[in-house]
């Protein structure tokens, strides 16, 4: 990978491949940060005086100890809720070179977007096992739902704010939790990406933005078109084959998609070159100072408006409930499951699923809800963000567990 700047670090190519098998924006970042934070969806982080610093922390999750640099904005205030941004390392890459910006510098830290965030955003770099992102048993899923739980019980984040952004194995990652935290992400953005990962659930929409070059000899443009498909279909966009620059071009074409879901947008942005993140037109070298891609995904990500706060204690409702499980995803003494929760009719602002496992199995990790109960019986009940399901909507929640996998009947409640 000569002509790769030394910003991207060594990729081990061979490996890789075998791993491979609405603008509703504020006006400007100045005008967000005066928003009232009763208004939108914050955490119990607002108004408290932070014990989280930037720099690189520690956090205990799957029985591990495990990294990451947290970045706050240099004026940070715990009356503003902030955009929360998730940026994921290559394979041979590591927090510290997203964070830093390696020899681009503050420019391209966490791709480019800290810079453009003008301080309205609180960022996350973790650390991959092995400096890659293989997500067994979903560990890298949890890490990252741990790591969402510590920040906002202590910052000031805007829960209809979060987003994932990474490039390749990163993008990988980012690609994982489009499938499977649809409800806690508002939208992600994959450089080169491709399913490595994996994709437990996906089948919600998320916001979507793949960024990839025609020339890829790591992972090929049909493995990002085929991320990309997926959330054409969650999406409900119009299904096109879109427009892509022409080998000795050295141009870009950026597509949006048509026919998608108010708020649920597809972009695809193709480009005349090779596996990299930080592609320049006019030529084959990347930069992370002059690219434009981390223009395009800024204005992805900052495109979004925040959402109104669900009430932290459900209010009482008349809407019906249903609750399924399904094995997504099973391996030697354990499984990983996704439950849909779907309302009825009417609206509910509050749910409750339970069920009783027929063999003894476990839950080790849970995702989006609120555990209780022992032995057999499990109850789990909705987090704060995701209590609200309007009529014939859904929402999801995930576990792993220990033992032989089962689809028990579920029972569903609505508050």
């Amino acid at each position: 990978m000569s002509r790769h700047s030394t910003i991207f670090g060594a990729i081990a190519i061979a490996a890789l491949l075998v791993l491979a098998t609405g603008h509703a924006a504020m006006s400007s970042d100045v005008a967000r940060s005066t928003a009232s934070a009763s208004a939108l969806a914050t955490t119990a982080g607002c108004g408290k005086t932070p014990t989280l610093r930037s720099g690189t922390q520690s956090i205990q999750t799957s029985g591990q100890n495990r990294s990451f640099i947290l970045r706050l904005p240099d004026n940070y205030q715990n009356s503003t809720p902030y955009r929360l941004i998730f940026g994921f390392h290559w394979r041979g890459g590591t927090a510290t070179d997203v964070d830093s910006g390696g020899t681009s510098g503050y420019p391209w830290s966490f791709y480019g977007l800290r810079q453009l965030s003008n301080n309205g955003a609180i960022f996350i770099a973790p650390q991959g096992f092995n400096n890659g992102w293989a997500n067994t048993n979903g560990e890298d899923v949890t890490f990252v739902d741990d790591l969402i739980r510590l920040v906002e019980a202590d910052l000031c984040v805007d829960t209809s704010q979060r987003f994932a952004t990474g490039f390749s194995y990163g993008g990988g990652m980012s690609f994982s939790l489009a499938c499977s935290r649809a409800t806690v992400f508002r939208a992600v953005a994959v450089f080169s990406g491709a399913q490595l990962s994996g994709c437990g659930g996906g089948t919600q929409p998320i916001a979507y933005m793949g960024l990839h070059g025609i020339g890829d000899t790591v992972l090929n443009i049909s493995q990002g078109r085929s991320l990309r498909d997926r959330f054409v279909r969650n999406n409900g966009c119009t299904a096109q084959n879109p427009p892509e620059p022409g080998q000795g071009s050295r141009s870009h074409i950026v597509t949006t998609y048509t026919g998608c879901q108010a708020g649920y947008p597809v972009v695809w942005a193709a480009f005349d070159n090779g596996h990299m993140p930080g592609p320049v037109d006019g030529t084959y070298a990347e930069s992370g100072i002059t690219t434009w891609t981390k223009a395009e995904v800024w204005k992805f990500f900052s495109q979004f408006a925040s959402s109104p706060t669900p009430s932290p204690t459900p209010t009482p409702g008349t809407g019906e409930c249903t609750a399924t499980m399904q094995t997504v995803n099973s391996w030697s003494g354990g499984f990983q499951s996704t439950v849909t929760v779907r309302a009825g009719s009417s609206a509910v602002n509050g749910w409750t699923a339970g069920w009783t496992w027929p063999g003894g199995q476990t839950i080790s990790s849970l995702w989006s809800g609120v555990r209780s109960g022992s032995g057999a019986g499990v109850t789990v009940r909705n987090e704060t963000y995701n209590g609200a399901i309007a009529a014939g909507g859904t929402t999801t929640f995930g576990f792993t567990a220990n033992g032989t996998a089962a689809t028990p009947t579920l029972s569903c409640g609505a508050s």
